[in-house]
This record gives C-alpha cells, structure tokens and sequence, in this order.
C-alpha cells in the first residue's frame, strides 16, 4: 500500500466534473399537481387567466363609492342606504350598479358591485336599519384585492428549472392549472463493492458488516428527487466491477460506486472505472473522503465514493448534488446554516477541507458549537447525535475555543429541552 501521490482540491475538481459533464435530462412527463413538489419544472408556466379574475373585497365591510365617504369620522359620521348584500361566490355579473349616496354590505371575498371603487371595514361603520353610519373615510380602491393583482394573465408564473415548492401548487391551484409537465427523474445507479459487506435481511457473519452506505445513498437520492437502481454489491473482482459499471452506463444517468476506492491492493475500482471513461480524478484534497473521485464516459458520470458511510455521505453532498443540478438544468435548495461559538479548538490540516460533525446547541442565550471527536470515517453515531457539519477551507488550520464559525444544520437545534428551529 502506498499513499495517494497528489490529492485534487475540490474546487478544482467540481470545475472539471461540471465542464466535462455533457449528459442532460431533457424528457418531461406530465403529472397532477398533487405529485409535483420536489420535481424540476420542465416548462415556463404563464397565468392562463387573471388572479383574481374580478375586483374583490379584502375585508368584511360596506362597499361604496370612496368620494362619498370623504369627511367621515366618529364626530362627524356620514350616512349611505344600504340597498343589499353580497357573499362570498355570488356571481358578480348579477350584481347591482352602486350609486352615489348608496352601500352595500359585503363580505370578504366577494365581487365589487359595479360603480363601487372601496370599502368601508365593518369596525368603521354601523348599520342601523337600512342606514349604515361611516366613520372613517376610505379612499379610492381602499381594501380591495384588484383583478389580476396576484397574477396577470400572460405572467411567469413558475420558471423552466425551478424546484416545485408547495406555495408554487397553491399558485398553480388558483389559476386552474391542475397538471404539470416536469423533468423526467434522474436515473442514478448504485454498485456496492467489498467482501466484507452482507446485504439487509441475511445474516451477520463473523467478519462481515452490514451494507448501510447504500441504503443512506438510496435515500439521499430520493431527497432530491432521483430514481436510485439498485446494480447489487459485488466483490473485489475487476471484471465484474467493470460489467456492472458497464450495466449502470446503459440504464442510467449517473453511476455511483461504494468502496473499493482507496490505494490497497484489493481496491480495484478507480482501475474498473478508468478502463470504462474518458477522464478521471482520484483523491480530493478533504477529509473525510479523501478517496472519493469521479470519472466520465461519454458524457456521464460515474462516482466512486468510500465505503464508510460518513465520507460517502460527504462525497455525495460536494459532488453528485452538483452533478444532477448540472443534468436537470436546477439548483436545489442550500442548506440551512447558523452562527455559534465554538466550545473547544478543532484543527484541520493545511491544504484540506474538513466537513467536521459538530453538536448545535443553545445555552444562555447563545448557540454554541460542539465538535464531536470521531475515530473514523465510518462514525455513522456522529450524525444521528449530532445536527451539523463545520466545513474548515483549505487555507485554515483550524479554529480556536470561543471563535464564532457558521455551521450547516443537518438536524434542529434543541435548548432546555424546547425546539429552537
């Protein structure tokens, strides 16, 4: 065994991955609404028709004519007959004309009567028989939604690329839109090397573990809206390695390969994967995940990450969620981050970015960074008993006891028991 001669910094390589990355989703299907948070718009979508699609009251109140109301006040209310009521859904093309001197009761939502152009709240009037009293002047359009006024006919409503958030569903709802073209899934093959690996479900053996990098990949993927194919796991055997890889390359738009990254003799992927691209790169300059690295055939990528689940975890955050931006024409949402105080030194060496599982927690007021020591790059405990990452950059060695640092939040930060968000 000998040690990687030159390890990449990551910018550089996510530079090469996304230059050379020429493979693109472009199929779209068309879905309900209801199934389309998560996925990538696959189309400009335009408001088919104005929102609202007639002037309406925003308020409880007496609609009427503005210039009738000028004056009012509760020393000096001003009286209007009132010649009706509209409720919310009554059809608009029914409705009375209003005229000088006159009101009508109204309620929130409900269409303008014609020569209405305000309304009058109801806790600034009273209504007293077929008299109503007004106490405060409104001005023209004064507590009215306008026509169009969330959305005009003809106006960008959801863009190409997009995420499709829950509001954009209420958007699209509220003009009528009830289908939805998006971005085809992307397909993304996962091959799990190693001897010492059993599947979920089979029995511990004496010097096996369980598979549980591919499971977590499995997820990730869903997270962000990947189809995952499940290639199998193998042994550390180069021709099978490379069929395998070859079967991923045919059925999907990405492969990922687990283990069998590092530089022993019995790590024979980046030698499967270099017979089968164009380019590659071995070794980046973090930890944990210093053998990860990528390759590309025609125009596709293929990743090969660490076995351990942690660095792959972290593998798959710098560099397969670019990989898929970069193939469905999106960028998904970043992580959420907060600044603390750090409780303890924490170093890092030069020319490395480390990823450090820290514990976020509040105390007296202050959010308060714990790095967790860790052993390995397998440490799975670090993050489901932790709930952030400390990215340190290349060009800084640490930081110090008390330093203020901006983490990523994996997980919520709790205080004195009570969620904090």
């Amino acid at each position: 065994m000998k040690g990687f001669k030159e390890l990449t910094p990551l910018s550089e390589a996510i530079n090469s991955l996304l230059k050379l990355l020429t493979h693109r989703i472009r199929d779209v299907e068309v879905v309900e609404i209801s199934d389309a948070p998560g996925r990538v718009c696959g189309e400009n979508v335009y408001a088919p028709i104005d929102s609202p699609a007639y002037d309406r009251s925003a308020v409880d109140g007496y609609a009427v004519i503005a210039e009738d109301t000028f004056g009012a006040a509760p020393t000096n209310p001003i009286e209007l007959k009132l010649i009706g009521r509209i409720d919310a859904g009554y059809n608009p093309l029914k409705l009375p004309a209003l005229k000088p001197g006159h009101a009508i009761e109204i309620m929130t939502g409900a269409a303008m009567p014609p020569g209405s152009n305000a309304v009058v709240p109801a806790e600034h009037a009273e209504k007293k028989g077929e008299i109503v009293e007004v106490y405060s002047q409104v001005h023209p359009y004064q507590n009215i939604s306008r026509r169009g006024e969330d959305y005009s006919r003809g106006e960008l409503v959801l863009e190409k690329g997009q995420i499709v958030k829950p509001w954009h569903i209420g958007a699209l709802a509220s003009l009528g839109l009830h289908e939805l073209k998006v971005v085809r899934k992307a397909r993304v093959a996962i091959l799990s090397t190693g001897g010492e690996l059993i599947e979920l479900g089979q029995p511990l053996k004496p010097g096996k573990i369980y598979n549980s990098t591919k499971p977590m990949l499995k997820a990730l993927l869903s997270v962000y809206g990947a189809e995952p194919i499940d290639l199998g796991l193998v042994g550390d055997d180069l021709d099978l390695i490379k069929k395998k890889v070859s079967e991923g390359l045919d059925n999907a738009d990405a492969i990922i390969v687990t283990g069998g990254t590092s530089i022993g003799e019995r790590d024979l992927v980046p030698e499967a994967v270099s017979d089968l691209s164009d380019f590659m790169i071995h070794g980046l300059a973090i930890r944990p995940g210093k053998p990860t690295g990528f390759a590309i055939s025609s125009g596709k990528p293929i990743f090969m990450l660490s076995g351990f689940p942690v660095a792959a975890l972290i593998g798959f955050r710098v560099l397969v969620i670019p990989a898929l931006e970069r193939m469905l024409g999106c960028r998904f949402d970043p992580p959420p981050r907060v600044r603390g105080r750090l409780t303890r030194r924490i170093a890092s060496p030069p020319g490395i970015r480390t990823y450090a599982r820290v514990r976020i927690y509040g105390e007296d007021d202050e959010i308060l960074v714990e790095p967790l020591r860790v052993t390995g790059s397998g440490i799975l405990s670090t993050l489901t008993r932790g709930n952030g990452l400390l990215v340190i950059p290349e060009n800084v060695e640490g930081y110090d006891e008390g330093e203020e640092v901006e983490v990523e939040i994996l997980q919520p930060i709790h205080a004195g028991g009570e969620y904090q968000g």
